[in-house]
């Protein structure tokens, strides 16, 4: 088993760092700090960053084909073009439930967007699966109490998805348009540990990089849900990862502060931040998302 070692991108200091995606036709970062309602980017190879301010939570920023990026906020999706600012209400989801708020999401093979829903305070059962697929938004799944860990195998023939308060990764399987057959079923079990499965994302080889959210660590986990990799993080609280870079041979972390009390905070002073790793594995792009 490998160790990568881990250094520090951006320091950002999240709240709730989450979402990150990897834009190949600008070069750069996007990832979401959702409590604050504010949208980050890093183009790695200048240096350069910044933010916009949306006013609401928001959970993910994904790139669209004409350059833009749909943003998933609170209840609604959104057009956003990060070079002027301009913003179009799209669609709303949930916006008459005042308990949820989006979470985590990410594009299938299909171009199709994924996102989810969940409590505001981690309510029981309170969030739901989503798919955007050609512009209508079809629910997938209710009573889900933290939704997680949305990610695709490299054909597209299943998809994943944890509930994070109980501690389970699941695998769905797919037909060849991409919408779910059948039930889901348990694929990783982490119930019994100290740790809370949260984002993930696949790579080349198949393997799913996972975020250990309370454990500092993003594993790698074979098809026989066996730990082959991990890497340390110099915070606990590890909430995404996203493969970037030119060759796709670098992973991005976003954490999160949420939760600290004071001496925490003093004690994991890069929490929140954006931390990337070098990796020998490469992960697969992400296809654009299509919206007809």
């Amino acid at each position: 088993m490998s160790n990568f070692d881990v250094k520090q991108a951006l320091a950002c200091g999240c709240e709730l760092g989450e979402g990150p995606q990897w834009d190949a036709a600008s070069g750069r970062l996007y990832w979401c700090d959702i409590l604050n309602g504010r949208l980050y980017w890093l183009e790695p190879e200048s240096g350069e960053h910044g933010h916009a301010d949306f006013g609401y939570c928001i959970s993910l920023a994904t790139p669209m084909a004409d350059g833009d990026l749909l943003v998933v906020g609170e209840t609604a999706l959104e057009r956003f073009n990060p070079a002027s600012g301009k913003r179009e209400h799209l669609f709303d989801f949930e916006a008459n439930n005042p308990v949820t708020r989006s979470n985590d999401g990410r594009v299938d093979r299909h171009g199709s967007l994924w996102l989810s829903t969940m409590g505001k305070s981690a309510e029981k059962e309170a969030g739901s699966l989503y798919r955007l697929h050609r512009g209508e938004l079809k629910k997938l799944r209710s009573n889900v109490s933290v939704p997680n860990a949305i990610c695709f195998s490299p054909q597209g023939d299943c998809a994943y998805f944890a509930d994070t308060a109980l501690g389970i990764v699941y695998r769905w399987a797919l037909d060849g348009d991409g919408w779910p057959r059948g039930e889901p079923e348990p694929w990783a079990d982490f119930s019994q540990q100290p740790v809370n499965p949260d984002g993930a994302v696949i790579d080349s080889e198949g393997a799913m990089w996972l975020a250990l959210w309370g454990a500092g660590r993003v594993v790698r986990l074979n098809g026989d849900v066996r730990i082959i990799d991990e890497i340390h993080l110099p915070t606990t609280q590890p909430s995404c990862p996203a493969f970037g870079g030119e060759h796709l041979d670098r992973l991005y972390i976003t954490t999160a502060r949420v939760g600290m009390d004071s001496t925490q905070r003093k004690q994991e002073p890069m929490a929140g931040d954006l931390f990337v790793a070098e990796l020998e594995v490469p992960g697969l792009a992400e296809p654009p998302l299509r919206l007809s």
